[in-house]
């Protein structure tokens, strides 16, 4: 199954439940293997600096969170959840709205493909914000709606996929532009997903910095 993404929190939620096995063989598909790498190393690069314990927003069934050394998440599918337990992750059943956790209580929050899948994406910053401690870092990973990668995932919106057509993608402006609201200033960008889809995905390659056509972007931002 294709990556999924989701705009309204309830419905996707029922949709990351229904389709949970679907969703987690995706990483050991041929495009997952090729992805889940790529984009694991965006995020590597801009949580060097970062000190455990480490949460994540959205864990699905806990790939990232395993890959990355993250201990806690929170997602609201059952199902996945309990995938993302069977992976070692203390994982909530919880939305990203509404965190179960006292304040300042992690060095790094990462959300990761998650904010397009928010019915509030301000809020879930305002609360990642607020369970982060003051010399930590917030790590948001999105798919651009402006790079190549972006329009495919909007025209299978547009045709009506099941899943996709859910999805309230992003630009990094818009990401850039939540994390000011929420008093959190910019201090660095990862990028990946630099070809085309259409292209031989084998040399893909995550860099530092952002790319504005990057399919795939990390933003690492501290609070002001």
């Amino acid at each position: 199954m294709d990556r999924l993404s989701r705009q309204n929190t309830t419905s996707a939620a029922e949709a990351f439940s229904l389709h949970a096995e679907e969703y987690d063989k995706w990483f050991d598909s041929a495009e997952g293997r090729v992805l889940f790498p790529v984009e694991h190393a965006a995020v590597l690069l801009l949580m060097k600096n970062l000190v455990p314990p480490f949460l994540e927003i959205g864990t699905g069934s806990g790939r990232f969170a395993k890959a990355l050394g993250i201990s806690y998440g929170v997602d609201p599918s059952r199902p996945l959840v309990a995938m993302a337990r069977g992976r070692g992750i203390n994982v909530e059943q919880a939305f990203g709205e509404k965190l179960p956790y006292a304040n300042s209580l992690f060095g790094g929050v990462f959300i990761l493909f998650t904010l397009c899948f928010a019915n509030d994406p301000q809020k879930v910053i305002a609360e990642a914000c607020r369970v982060l401690k003051k010399d930590g870092g917030m790590v948001i990973g999105l798919i651009n709606r402006e790079s190549p990668w972006g329009k495919l995932y909007m025209q299978k919106q547009n045709e009506g996929h099941p899943i996709y057509k859910h999805a309230h993608f992003l630009s990094t402006a818009d990401v850039a532009s939540m994390l000011k609201s929420a008093d959190m200033k910019v201090e660095g960008y990862s990028s990946a997903l630099l070809q085309l889809p259409s292209e031989d995905l084998q040399k893909e390659e995550a860099r530092e910095g952002l790319v504005d056509a990057a399919g795939f972007v990390c933003i690492l931002a501290r609070k002001t």
